[in-house]
Formats: C-alpha cells, sequence, structure tokens
C-alpha cells in the first residue's frame, strides 16, 4: 500500500538510478513476460526522446512512458508501463496526461500509438480512436493504431 501522506513524483529521469529503475520497469512490464531479454526495451529513439516517470516517496518505480517525434506535427506514445501491483490506482493516466502535455508544450497537434489489445479501451476513455492495424509483436502481441488529436 502507497502511504497517503506523502505525494507521488512524476519527471523525467534524472539520475543514473532514476534511469536505471525506468528502463527496468518498461523491461519487466513489457519485454520480460515473452522471454526477451534486457536491452529489448531500448530503441534508438531513446536519446532524443522525452521520458516520464512515476516514483513513490521511496523512489521505486510505478509507471512510465516515453513520447518521441514522428513528424513536426505528430508525437507518438511508446513504452507505456504500470507495475503489475499498481495497475488500476490511475497511474497510466498520470503518465499519459504528462505525456499530453508534453506534446501540447512542444506543439503536436496529434498523438499517435500502438496500443495492445488488451490497453484499447483504457486510451479509449481517453479520447483516442481505432485508425488501423499494427504490428503483431513477438508473433503473439496483437497492436492496434490509434490516434488522438491535440486542441
Amino acid at each position: 500500500m502507497q502511504p497517503t501522506d506523502q505525494p507521488l513524483i512524476v519527471r523525467s529521469p534524472t539520475s543514473p538510478d532514476e534511469w536505471e529503475a525506468y528502463f527496468d520497469l518498461r523491461w519487466r512490464i513489457l519485454r520480460r513476460p515473452w522471454g526477451q531479454q534486457r536491452g529489448s526495451e531500448r530503441d534508438s529513439m531513446d536519446g532524443s526522446a522525452f521520458h516520464l516517470l512515476l516514483l513513490d516517496p521511496a523512489r521505486k518505480a510505478l509507471a512510465c512512458g516515453r513520447l518521441h517525434f514522428n513528424a513536426p506535427d505528430e508525437v507518438q506514445v511508446r513504452f507505456m508501463a504500470v507495475d503489475e501491483d499498481m495497475q488500476g490506482r490511475g497511474y497510466g493516466s498520470r503518465i499519459l496526461e504528462g505525456l499530453e502535455a508534453e506534446a501540447l508544450r512542444r506543439g503536436a497537434r496529434k498523438i499517435v500509438l500502438n496500443a495492445r489489445d488488451n490497453a484499447v479501451e483504457f486510451y479509449r476513455k481517453r479520447g483516442y480512436v481505432i485508425v488501423g492495424d499494427a504490428e503483431t509483436l513477438f508473433g503473439v502481441i496483437r497492436h492496434v493504431r490509434i490516434a488522438k488529436s491535440l486542441p
């Protein structure tokens, strides 16, 4: 259970320990269950992307996500992950809201992402619509392409 008297921290990772926690969460939630090795949770866009991490007061990584530009007015969300024990508490929403705010701040007009089937409803509730099919990751995880226009 999370302490209620201390606030959660939402920010870009700032220290080597926070970066390690960030990438570890991405790997544990998005890659390890399918037998993927460490390192598979990273890609060539990480260096130029905007990263967001939600930490508890003890600095445990609870949720994360990444934003990068595909075009001058279009950003893509990738690597959204919430610790298994913390799902359903609104932490993913806090990360997505932070990524959307950063996209707006940087002048984006549209957000796209490839959502796993089991996450589509999460995004629909937040204004995203399905625009097509996307890849099937590791031959078993079906994704759909979804998008949202920004004001």
